[in-house]
């Protein structure tokens, strides 16, 4: 249980990839974490861009980046409507700002564009968005996973394992450099 006492929230919105909010969520879970998934509305489902359901633990109004270890940001075109929310954007940048895990796959970028985040970091994406991140001061790099200090990203589904390996690995290393 490598993740036992770390509490991630996973940020849902309609048209979500699937894989990208299931895999993290149960590797995780798997892993010994607490997952929450954080939405708009709590209690709200949201549907995946085949309409598989998954529901909000948590509004944005109602989390704090005190009360977890990181955030997972599935791409599909849910991060569209994520960065729609003001409180989305903050809660991000606020995790960003206490040097947690800050994760992000495929589309899950564009949240990291609209936070003010990247200028000068290391980031992927999947390949349509590379301007975006470029253009919001990203070095974007073409590669599985990309880890720069507290940021995971990468491309897309089939680099899963790599992401959430990297993303643990982070989680991990945050957690003895608290206990030191």
């Amino acid at each position: 249980m490598e993740l036992k006492g770390k509490r991630i929230a996973l940020l849902v919105d309609n048209l979500y990839q699937e894989l990208e909010v299931w895999y993290p969520l149960l590797r995780f879970v798997e892993a010994g974490a607490e997952v929450v998934t954080v939405g708009a509305d709590a209690g709200q489902t949201y549907t995946s861009k085949l309409g598989y359901p998954v529901k909000a633990d948590k509004s944005y109004d109602t989390v704090s980046a005190n009360d977890f270890d990181g955030v997972i940001i599935p791409g599909g075109y849910a991060p569209d409507h994520i960065r729609r929310h003001p409180k989305a954007i903050q809660f991000v940048r606020a995790l960003d700002a206490d040097g947690k895990l800050v994760a992000a796959i495929c589309h899950g970028p564009w949240v990291l564009c609209s936070t003010g985040t990247l200028p000068g970091r290391r980031a992927t994406s999947f390949f349509a968005i590379k301007d975006d991140l470029s253009n919001a001061g990203a070095v974007w790099e073409d590669a599985e996973v990309v880890v720069d200090t507290n940021l995971v990203t990468s491309r897309k589904p089939e680099d899963l394992p790599a992401f959430c390996r990297a993303a643990i690995q982070v989680l991990r290393e945050a957690s003895v450099a608290v206990s030191s």
